[in-house]
């Protein structure tokens, strides 16, 4: 069998780790903290995701000309990832975030997205061809909206389908949504793309019609724990994942998202390459760091 083609778009950071007894308020500083350093980034941790589940990827983002840069560049061709579409960034860091984790697996957050911010659509002048070699196109919003809009306008022109992880939250607009064919928002960016609040199947399903109406083909609604909502052709479906003990629920919307390109690619049908992102997500689930949690396809099986 061919491997799946898979284009992920988007971005690349370096995630810097304390983990603390609580949250530090304003003006404290806590000693005594544990330091980790992981590769992260949505589009990144997707990008990894996918090619570790069998994907044939190619990586498309923005990296400073620094340290970590070359060690993010280092890390996907490791992977086997194809780093053609990975610009060097010669004004701008690689994107960094800052994250506090407190005892009770809380978090705060602080983001710079440095040369994540610069891939612009001015830079893709041969995106095209790219496109055309394609199955999938992924895509999340860590990068600028007209970046993503301007891929996704080309691949529907192309014939492609796009997968959209509409994360972080943001309103989007309708022309954008109109050349995605599968979305796949959790709860929170349900609500903000649709203004229905999910807190069960019921309103899920509401959300999803509304986004449905919207020229979207499939409609996926991550329930967390719960697995997740897939709702096609007017028919939908809630997945369930195994049942695991969490250790830690970082990147697994990314797993759940690069798994699902990868199963799309192969040919399954929507309800079924669901089934299989939750399966992938729910072992990240059992694993520490971003990157570092995404199974390979030997364990998915």
């Amino acid at each position: 069998m061919n491997k799946a083609s898979i284009i992920v778009a988007g971005s690349s950071n370096t995630d810097m780790v304390i983990k603390t007894p609580h949250l530090p308020a304003p003006g404290e500083t806590i000693l005594g903290g544990t330091f980790f350093m992981n590769a992260g980034g949505k589009g990144a941790n997707q990008a990894v995701a996918a090619a570790r589940l069998g994907g044939n990827v190619s990586f498309i983002a923005r990296l400073g000309d620094d340290i970590f840069g070359r060690q993010a560049l280092q890390l996907f061709k490791d992977e086997g990832i194809n780093t053609q579409g990975v610009m060097i960034d010669a004004q701008n860091p690689s994107g960094v975030a800052l994250i506090t984790v407190d005892e009770k697996g809380e978090n705060c957050i602080a983001v710079a997205s440095g040369a994540n911010a610069a891939l612009l659509a001015a830079d893709l002048y041969n995106i095209e061809a790219t496109i055309a070699a394609a199955d999938i196109i992924l895509m999340q919003l860590e990068i600028p909206l007209e970046t993503v809009g301007f891929i996704a306008a080309r691949a529907k022109q192309l014939g492609k389908r796009v997968i959209l992880n509409p994360a972080p939250a943001a309103e989007l607009n309708d022309a954008l949504l109109s050349n995605i064919s599968v979305i796949t928002p959790n709860q929170t960016e349900a609500e903000m793309l649709t203004g229905v609040e999910v807190t069960d199947d019921v309103s899920a399903i509401e959300a999803a019609v509304a986004l449905q109406a919207k020229g979207i083909e499939h409609v996926i609604i991550t329930l967390g724990a719960e697995g997740a909502l897939v709702y096609s052709n007017n028919e939908y479906q809630t997945v369930k994942p195994p049942k695991v003990t969490a250790v830690d629920t970082t990147a697994a919307g990314d797993v759940f998202n690069g798994a699902l390109a990868v199963a799309l690619a192969e040919g399954l049908d929507i309800f079924v390459a669901a089934g299989f992102a939750c399966k992938a997500a729910a072992i990240s689930v059992t694993r520490l760091g971003a990157q570092a949690s995404a199974p390979y396809r030997k364990e998915v099986e």
